[in-house]
């Protein structure tokens, strides 16, 4: 029996600044990254798709990010492990605060953009982030890039883990996510992406932009909700995985 959580970025409007399709994305995953301020979202946009995720029955997780509303998070920063435990601390707090107000129960924490690719190559970095939030709270799951240090470091810190695989992303040989600034870091056919998900799943490999076949263990599927064809890829997606015989279940249920 094939079994995967299906999650989605999302609460990333700010203002009067709208991005995405986050209360219709939500009919269709099981787990939620809600931005935490920091890259995206404000507390009104966060209050609003946690209230929302509640309703729908969603799971949710806090996607803290390095402080930069102007690029999206998507810049590189040097910060010392102090400053980074302090923000992750700072950002998961803060969502926190919004799901029990609105009934909730924090599932996870998945980093978000270049703090995301760092950590998975740093493992200072991503160390400072899981002590930090299992300083908060032990229980939550760290959702980190599979076969990543950011899995690493959570095992070491023994934080329950989740390996995550993006279904529109090519991959280095490395395992690494091919970077936003190379041209073909984003694929945009939505059957071989598809495709490519059910055999991550199925048969635990992918191949690398340079033809290598990587092992991979996808526990968690990710699909980005300020793509504007998110929500027919979730669909989609969605839809295929059950053709397949792959049961969608949120993280929560499938550790």
């Amino acid at each position: 029996m094939y079994v995967v959580d299906f999650n989605c970025d999302l609460g990333e409007s700010f203002g009067e600044y709208k991005i995405g399709n986050d209360e219709d994305i939500l009919e269709h995953v099981t787990s939620a990254n809600i931005a935490c301020g920091f890259h995206a979202g404000d507390p009104v946009v966060m209050g609003k798709t946690v209230k929302l995720a509640v309703e729908k029955g969603v799971a949710i997780g806090a996607h803290p990010g390095f402080p930069d509303l102007m690029g999206f998070g998507r810049r590189n920063m040097q910060v010392s492990i102090e400053e980074i435990k302090a923000y992750i601390i700072y950002q998961v707090g803060a969502l926190n605060g919004f799901v029990k107000a609105y009934g909730g129960k924090l599932q996870h924490v998945k980093p978000h953009g270049a703090l995301y690719n760092m950590a998975s190559k740093d493992y200072s970095l991503s160390r400072g982030m899981v002590e930090a939030i299992y300083n908060v709270d032990n229980s939550l799951y760290f959702v980190g890039l599979a076969n990543s240090m950011m899995i690493k470091a959570a095992k070491d810190v023994g934080l329950p883990v989740v390996e995550e695989v993006f279904a529109d992303r090519n991959y280095n040989s490395d395992g690494t996510l091919v970077s936003r600034n190379q041209p073909n870091a984003l694929i945009h056919d939505t059957n071989f992406c598809v495709e490519r998900v059910v055999k991550m799943i199925k048969e635990k490999s992918i191949v690398s932009v340079t033809g290598e076949q990587l092992k991979i263990n996808a526990d968690t599927i990710c699909i980005h909700g300020d793509n504007p064809e998110a929500l027919v890829f979730a669909i989609k997606l969605r839809g295929q995985l059950q053709v397949n015989g792959i049961t969608v279940k949120s993280m929560g249920k499938l550790l």
